[in-house]
């Protein structure tokens, strides 16, 4: 009888699988750095304009009014025409009240209880009529 024997009958099996614990050191040690600098990680910040630091309105303006309604009306200079403007007229008219000046600006005034999405379609409609200086008026804060 041999002393030392051999299982297999001398032959070497490889292994076939993947060995799972280093996997799983590197990966832990992966987590916990990343749970340590996490907090360090300085936030961008958005530098939004404030509303106190914007320019008088010019003299010369086209304001369209959206009240709660969503029924558009015009107002040029300060004056209030009392028609009101389905959608899709509302840009033939601004280009009738701008009478050829492109620079004059159309700023838009919403009531608080009127939709987003109206506000939205009516920007829309100017843009793609070509109208190009649009603005929305808002309160001063203070």
């Amino acid at each position: 009888m041999p002393a030392v024997s051999q299982r297999g009958g001398g032959r070497r099996r490889t292994i076939n699988e993947i060995n799972m614990v280093p996997f799983i050191d590197v990966m832990l040690v992966l987590l916990i750095i990343f749970m340590v600098s996490a907090p360090l990680i300085t936030t961008g910040v958005v530098d939004l304009p404030s509303v106190g630091k914007s320019k008088q309105r010019p003299e010369h303006v086209v304001e369209l009014i959206i009240k709660s309604d969503a029924v558009f009306r015009i107002k040029i200079d300060g004056q209030e025409d009392g028609v009101a403007v389905p959608l899709g007229k509302v840009a033939e008219r601004v280009r009738e009240v701008q009478a050829g000046d492109a620079n004059t600006p159309v700023v838009i005034s919403a009531d608080r209880n009127v939709k987003y999405e109206a506000v939205v379609k009516l920007m829309d409609t100017l843009q793609r009529a070509g109208i190009q200086r649009v603005g929305l008026s808002v309160k001063n804060g203070g």
